[in-house]
C-alpha cells in the first residue's frame, strides 16, 4: 500500500538535501516531483495542485531554523497537509441509538466493493471492541445468495443475521429488522444492501427511500480502493443522491496507487472512517489520516500496531501465561497460542511495515502470510504430552514428529532451539517487566530471528 508513492516522495525531498536554506527554486523543484507523485497515485488533479500550492505557500513562509534542515522542514509540511487532505483527524462512528432504539448503520455501494463482507467486520469490530450487541439484515434482495453469504458471514463473528428470503421489499425487511432488534435488546444494527450503480435510477431511488424510511444514524458508502479515481467519481455521485456521513474504502492491502484515500476527502467533504486491510473479519482499522500520512512518509505506525496487539490480548491469559513463564512452564501450548494471536493482528508484512524504519527494508521481500503454517504443521504432530513438556522431546521424538508434519529434522531441530531461546528470554523479560506488550514484542524478536525455512 502506498509503496510507490512513498519511494516517490523520498526522491523529491533528496532535492533538498545539502541545500543550506529553502528558496523558491528549490521548493519549486521539489514539489514539481511531489505533483507527479501523486497524480501517478491518481490522486484527481485539482486535488494534486491545490496539495502543491499549499506546501509552497506555508514552506516559503517558514525561515529554517539552524537545526533543521530544509527536506525535514519540507517532510513536516507535507505530513501535516496530507494529514489535513485526509481529513485531519478520525472520525467517530456513531453508535448510540435514540432512546429506546437501537442505532441504525446503513451500507451502500457499488456491487462487488465488499459491502457484505465489511458489514460483517463492523460488526465485529463493534461486538468486541465496543461491547455491543448487533444485528445484521440481509436487504440484498438481487444478487444470487448474497443472502447466504451474509448468513456465513454474520455465522464466522458470532452475530445474528435477519432475514425474510421470499420478501423483496427492503423497506419491509429493514423495518422488521429493527423491531426484532428492539424486542431482543439488540443496540445496533447494520442494513448491508444491493451494490447499485449511480446511473441505474431505479435502484438509486430504493435506497433513498429506505434511507427516509429508516432514519439511520449512519450512512455508510464503501467503495473499493482498487479502482482508483474511479472511486472518488462514484462515491461524488453516491454523495449528492443519498448525503452518506462517511466513506469505508476496502482493499487497502492490495497493489492500489492510494489516490482514492488522498483524494475523496476533498472532493466529496465527507471523512474516511473506515479502512479494510485484508479479508479476515479482524481486518479493519479506524481511519486516522496523520497515521496513515505516516505510513506514506515511510515513518511506520506503531501506534496502529500497539492497538492491534492489545486487542488480541486477554488480562486474564496475559496473566496466566506470566506465572507459568516464571516457573518455566511455558510450553508449545503456549507457544501456538502466540502465533494465533500474533496472525489474528493481521498480514505479517503489513505489521513489520507498521515499525519505523522496517517498511523500506521488506518492501521487496516476499514474506508469505503462511509463515507460521511450518511451524504450526510440527506443533500439531506432536503429542499432548509432548507439547505441554517439551523437555521430553528426544531425537527419536523429533524424528517422528519431521515425519508426520511432513517436514525435515533440521526444521523440528531449529524449532527446538528457537523454543528454548523464546522461553528464556520471556522469562528474562518477565522478571524486569511484567507487561504483557513486552512479553509479546520479545517473542515477536525471537520467532523472527530463528524461524525455519519451509
Amino acid at each position: 500500500m502506498f509503496e510507490n508513492l512513498s519511494d516517490r516522495l523520498e526522491r523529491s525531498f533528496k532535492i533538498l538535501k545539502g541545500e543550506g536554506k529553502i528558496t523558491e527554486i528549490n521548493v519549486a523543484e521539489t514539489l514539481k516531483d511531489v505533483r507527479r507523485a501523486l497524480l501517478d497515485a491518481d490522486v484527481n488533479f485539482k486535488v494534486a495542485k491545490q496539495f502543491t500550492d499549499t506546501v509552497k505557500q506555508k514552506a516559503m513562509g517558514m525561515n529554517v531554523l539552524t537545526a533543521v534542515k530544509p527536506s525535514q522542514l519540507m517532510v513536516k509540511i507535507v505530513h501535516d497537509e496530507l494529514a489535513e487532505l485526509m481529513g485531519g483527524k478520525a472520525a467517530e462512528l456513531k453508535v448510540e441509538g435514540r432512546p429506546g432504539a437501537p442505532a441504525i448503520i446503513l451500507m451502500s455501494g457499488l456491487q462487488g466493493s465488499g459491502k457484505t463482507t465489511f458489514s460483517g467486520k463492523l460488526a465485529n469490530l463493534l461486538k468486541t471492541r465496543n461491547h455491543k450487541k448487533p444485528l445484521l439484515v440481509a436487504c440484498d434482495v438481487y444478487r444470487p445468495a448474497a443472502i447466504e453469504q451474509l448468513k456465513v458471514v454474520g455465522e464466522s463473528v458470532g452475530v445474528p443475521v435477519y432475514t425474510e428470503p421470499e420478501n423483496k421489499n427492503v423497506v419491509e425487511i429493514a423495518n422488521h429488522a429493527i423491531q426484532e432488534a428492539k424486542a431482543k435488546a439488540y443496540d445496533v444494527v447494520i442494513v448491508d444492501t444491493a451494490g447499485r450503480l449511480a446511473v441505474d435510477e431505479e435502484m438509486m431511488n430504493e435506497i433513498e427511500t429506505l434511507k427516509k424510511a429508516i432514519n439511520p444514524n449512519e450512512t455508510l458508502f464503501v467503495v473499493d480502493s482498487m479502482t482508483g479515481q474511479d472511486a472518488v467519481n462514484t462515491a461524488k455521485e453516491f454523495n449528492d443522491r443519498l448525503d452518506f456521513d462517511g466513506v469505508v474504502l476496502t482493499k487497502l492491502d492490495g497493489d492500489t496507487r492510494g489516490g482514492a484515500a488522498l483524494s475523496i476527502r476533498t472532493v466529496v467533504t465527507k471523512p474516511i472512517k473506515f479502512v479494510g486491510t485484508g479479508e479476515k473479519m479482524e481486518a479493519i482499522d479506524v481511519f486516522h489520516p496523520d497515521r496513515m500520512a505516516d505510513r506514506i512518509l515511510g515513518m511506520g505506525d506503531i501506534v496502529s500496531l500497539v492497538e492491534r496487539a492489545q486487542q488480541q490480548f486477554d488480562e486474564e491469559e496475559a496473566k496466566k501465561l506470566e506465572k507459568k513463564i516464571r516457573k518455566n512452564k511455558f510450553d508449545f501450548e503456549d507457544f501456538m497460542g502466540q502465533i494465533q494471536q500474533i496472525k489474528k493482528m493481521g498480514n505479517i508484512k503489513d505489521l513489520a511495515a507498521m515499525i519505523p524504519g522496517v517498511g523500506k527494508q521488506i518492501k521487496d521481500l516476499d514474506i508469505d502470510d503462511d509463515a507460521f503454517k511450518g511451524i504450526e504443521a510440527i506443533i500439531n504432530s506432536m503429542t499432548p504430552k509432548e507439547r505441554q513438556n517439551p523437555d521430553i522431546i528426544n531425537q527419536s521424538r523429533r524424528k517422528r514428529i519431521a515425519a508426520g508434519s511432513g517436514t525435515k529434522l533440521e526444521d523440528v531441530n531449529r524449532l527446538m532451539k528457537q523454543f528454548d531461546q523464546t522461553r528464556k528470554m520471556m522469562r528474562m523479560v518477565t522478571g524486569m517487566n511484567s507487561s504483557k506488550m513486552a512479553q509479546m514484542a520479545n517473542a515477536m524478536k525471537a520467532m523472527k530471528g530463528g524461524m525455519p525455512k519451509f
